[in-house]
């Protein structure tokens, strides 16, 4: 019995406390970012990439990182995934700078693409098909869920009494925990494959060309669609997503087969999954900062704040799995993202002098209910009519989609709050106070807008793109997995 529980459960509390490392510093950082806009000086466009940075890396590496796994060990890449990520927690919490934090940030997020893919397949050859792969993949689900609702929580506290630096210097005790024990108790994983080829200018084109898009993006509402600044870095980074596209249609191991996108509820699934994670990243940045800046919350009543939508999430998606199979994932892709639309439009409306359980907790409550529905329709919709040996691929593609819509999404409306924050100012013709918090809070609800109408767009996509496949016992189960 020692022997087993050496071998299996706790490697398996190991692989769930790195998976909580990589999603707590997800949303962990939200809280933290009127504090360090302060410490660093820094404006709202350039505080977005501290929350951007770590997201384009994870996405833009997370597939390499588990075709390294696959590759190379899982065992090796995990470690070397954990060392590399307890460093730049360490070095993220002494930054002297915010550029120096975005750096690090973006570094951060390059050790976590190779971190939690490594763990994942660890768990997949651990344990057996079965009750023990299940109970091991509930635990995992609870933990990435759970690392997200703890984040903004243990934000707002570590922020609040022990400063900023704590939200990343956490990690270090944790990841060096993680990195003694994996050595000791991780058994050698051979690698799956005698071909040893990594596509690695896939993953360096495609992530330096969506960084570059990311911000031309975010600079060209106020520097101008037409200025130098934006058509060059569009003209970049064009040329590098066209590169990364040829590469991918030439390389004897790509990054992303592109054969795998003649499932055509694949492609409409990750359009689907950008859209949606463009409108949530959002509402975790303005919420954080309105509730700071206008109604002043300290930063553990902001995480408390946030509570409200993984309750919601929850609440949904346990529900999900029974709904699909009685009406399809279709219907409910068509009809969820409303429903966090309308949260998203009831937030346009925050006041300058609001209250939380009026004009906030509301529109949370609507946003995380529809998103409970979305998340799991959404991945049984991905994997739906998808080979078995392409299916780790595809939920792969929806993980990647996630981050990357988030950070494209949050770059399209900072740079519109900006610019429309700028305008209020110019056209109120007075610089006070007031107007200064007037046009502040006017770009928030700008942001909301935006936000709503990106929600409104998934459910188009959903509508218009998505085909509905019958109900199997396969989509079920794949459906419990993804509420868990």
């Amino acid at each position: 019995m020692i022997k087993k529980i050496k071998g299996h459960w706790i490697i398996l509390i190991l692989l769930a406390l790195a998976q909580f490392m990589v999603v707590l510093d997800v949303s962990i950082v939200n809280v933290m970012l009127p504090t360090v806009q302060k410490a660093f000086h820094m404006s709202q466009t350039n505080l977005q990439w501290i929350v951007t940075a770590y997201t384009l890396a994870f996405g833009g590496f997370l597939l390499l990182g588990g075709r390294a796994a696959d590759l190379y060990g899982r065992r090796k890449i995990f470690l070397t995934g954990v060392f590399m990520f307890t460093l730049a927690s360490l070095l993220d919490g002494l930054s002297q700078s915010g550029t120096m934090l975005i750096v690090l940030r973006a570094f951060q997020g390059l050790a976590g693409a190779f971190m939690s893919p490594a763990a994942l397949s660890i768990i997949l050859v651990t344990y057996k098909q079965g009750h023990d792969r299940n109970v091991a993949l509930s635990v995992w689900g609870a933990v990435a869920s759970g690392g997200a609702a703890v984040g903004v929580l243990l934000g707002g506290i570590l922020t609040q009494y022990f400063g900023w630096r704590w939200n990343f210097l956490v990690n270090v005790p944790v990841g060096l925990f993680v990195f003694f024990w994996a050595i000791r108790l991780l058994p050698v994983h051979e690698s799956e494959e005698s071909d040893k080829s990594l596509d690695l200018p896939g993953a360096i084109t495609i992530t330096g060309g969506l960084m570059l898009l990311v911000y031309a993006l975010q600079k060209a509402p106020a520097n101008g669609w037409t200025s130098h600044t934006t058509i060059y870095s569009l003209l970049v980074s064009f040329a590098l997503i066209s590169v990364f596209v040829f590469n991918e249609l030439k390389a004897r191991k790509p990054l992303v087969p592109f054969k795998i996108f003649r499932y055509k509820n694949l492609a409409a699934a990750n359009f689907l999954q950008l859209t949606i994670a463009g409108a949530l990243f959002s509402v975790f940045f303005f919420t954080s900062l309105y509730v700071q800046e206008i109604l002043h919350f300290s930063p553990v009543k902001t995480g408390l704040c946030f509570l409200i939508i993984p309750v919601f999430i929850g609440a949904t998606a346990s529900n999900a799995p029974k709904l699909i199979r009685k009406i399809g994932y279709k219907r409910i892709l068509s009809i969820a993202p409303i429903i966090s639309a309308s949260g998203l439009f009831y937030l346009s409306f925050i006041p300058v002098h609001g209250s939380y359980f009026k004009d906030i907790m509301p529109g949370l409550m609507l946003m995380g209910a529809g998103l409970g529905f979305i998340f799991v329709s959404l991945l049984v919709a991905a994997t739906s009519g998808v080979e078995k040996q392409l299916s780790g691929l595809a939920s792969g593609l929806i993980n990647t989609a996630q981050q990357l819509g988030g950070s494209l999404g949050l770059a399209i409306i900072t740079g519109q709050v900006a610019a429309s924050t700028t305008r209020y100012l110019v056209n109120a013709h007075a610089q006070n106070t007031a107007t200064v918090i007037a046009g502040t809070v006017h770009g928030y609800q700008v942001a909301f807008k935006i936000a709503a109408a990106f929600a409104l767009l998934a459910g188009l996509i959903a509508i218009f793109l998505i085909k509905n496949v019958k109900p199997s016992e396969n989509h079920e189960e794949t459906a419990k997995m993804a509420a868990a």
